[in-house]
């Protein structure tokens, strides 16, 4: 039965994007169905196999062990902020992103994060075929952050075609960055938070193999200049200058922080107003979360949630898809008690990506950085990239489904 509702879910999903497609008839369904078994194999090999078990687990343990890390600096500045014994959502959760913004600043710094970027890259564009830009940035989106993974590519923005901005924006939607998965793994079990990177690399040219299908020629693309640690002069041509080691530790964490204090502020705004809402809804009698719930609960059983959970699973699917994924995951800590392992399994994967209407206005933005002209162009698919970026983790999360 779990197998049934997995591949329901996947083929509610590519029925959407065919409907939804810009050229049906160019459609390679070959790409998906390739990179569908890939997916299988991955789920299967993660969750079955001691091997695939052991390495969640190392993995779990190894971002568990940075976070404990960057205590030592979190108690030095702000010890004693805290009662003894209590929890504070900005000082457990969100500061470890200090740390970790510095070693990958570190990793890039000595050329190793860029190297692996570029050529498991290449290794995913054989088994895709969508193209080397799509494959590289595909990679890149899951070990750097929005918006400054694009800056990886910022030469080729302006050159890009409409075809192409819409497949990396989809990979940019769909996937996490490494500084943010020690603060997922705080809120939902490791292994799902591991298995979902994975997974959304594929999910979304999966997608956008649908929705936007084209023959990628690569002609505007040179991916020996891709590289995320240099600072690129406006003459393409000019060496890359290099900043010093402290300099690049100091820019580093300051990033780390902002994305920190970026966090702490969105999520005090959208769970202000989500409670705003909540009462305006409980003042007519109504109650806001459960309404959702009930607009999603189709897609949360198409997934493979058992219906009498799906009310409470499509709530937190909206309220990702509304707010933010730190939200949706705040309020699945409070529920996930009450779910079937099932249930937790399916959601957890689901809420381990950027697809949310913010994040679409962060996408535009920086594309608009680089070119008023390529902004403009994202910002007139904008909401089919919310959606191709929403099927992406229906998919993923009707993958994980195989294995509970």
């Amino acid at each position: 039965m779990s197998i049934l509702f997995a591949f329901t879910g996947i083929i509610f999903a590519l029925f959407i994007a065919f409907l939804f497609s810009y050229n049906r008839k160019a459609i390679d369904f070959k790409k998906p169905l390739v990179m569908l078994i890939v997916q299988i194999v991955i789920v299967l090999f993660m969750m079955n196999t001691n091997i695939g078990l052991t390495i969640l687990t190392g993995l779990g343990s190894f971002f568990e062990e940075l976070i404990n890390i960057s205590k030592a600096g979190i108690d030095f500045v702000f010890g004693g902020l805290q009662n003894k014994g209590a929890s504070t959502f900005f000082i457990t959760v969100l500061l470890p992103l200090v740390f970790i913004s510095v070693l990958i600043g570190v990793l890039n710094y000595f050329k190793i994060l860029p190297f692996i970027i570029k050529y498991v890259g290449i290794i995913i564009n054989k088994i895709t075929r969508m193209g080397r830009l799509e494959s590289y940035f595909a990679i890149s989106t899951s070990m750097l952050g929005q918006p400054e993974v694009y800056l990886t590519i910022k030469e080729m923005i302006p050159k890009l075609s409409k075809a192409k901005l819409y497949t990396i924006t989809t990979s940019g939607m769909s996937a996490v960055s490494m500084a943010m998965l020690g603060s997922y793994m705080q809120m939902i079990e490791p292994k799902y938070v591991v298995t979902a990177v994975m997974l959304n690399i594929f999910s979304a040219l999966i997608i956008a193999s649908v929705i936007n299908p084209y023959k990628s020629d690569d002609s505007d693309v040179e991916i020996s200049n891709l590289t995320a640690d240099e600072n690129i002069s406006n003459n393409a041509k000019a060496k890359p200058k290099k900043i010093p080691f402290f300099q690049m530790i100091g820019d580093s964490a300051t990033d780390g922080f902002k994305i920190a204090v970026s966090v702490a502020i969105m999520l005090l705004a959208f769970i202000s107003l989500m409670e705003a809402i909540t009462v305006l809804f409980n003042f007519v009698g109504l109650d806001f979360k459960q309404l959702i719930g009930f607009i999603f609960a189709p897609i949360a059983f198409i997934i493979g949630i058992p219906w009498s959970e799906a009310v409470q699973a499509g709530s937190l699917m909206a309220t990702k898809l509304i707010t933010n994924e730190f939200v949706a995951m705040l309020d699945f800590q409070k529920l996930a008690g009450d779910l079937t392992q099932r249930t937790r399994g399916i959601i957890s994967v689901y809420l381990v990506s950027f697809a949310n209407f913010g994040t679409v206005g962060i996408i535009v933005g920086a594309i608009k950085g680089f070119s008023n002209e390529q902004g403009n162009k994202v910002a007139s698919f904008a909401l089919r990239l919310l959606l191709g970026s929403t099927l992406a983790s229906i998919i993923s999360a009707s993958m994980i489904g195989l294995v509970l």
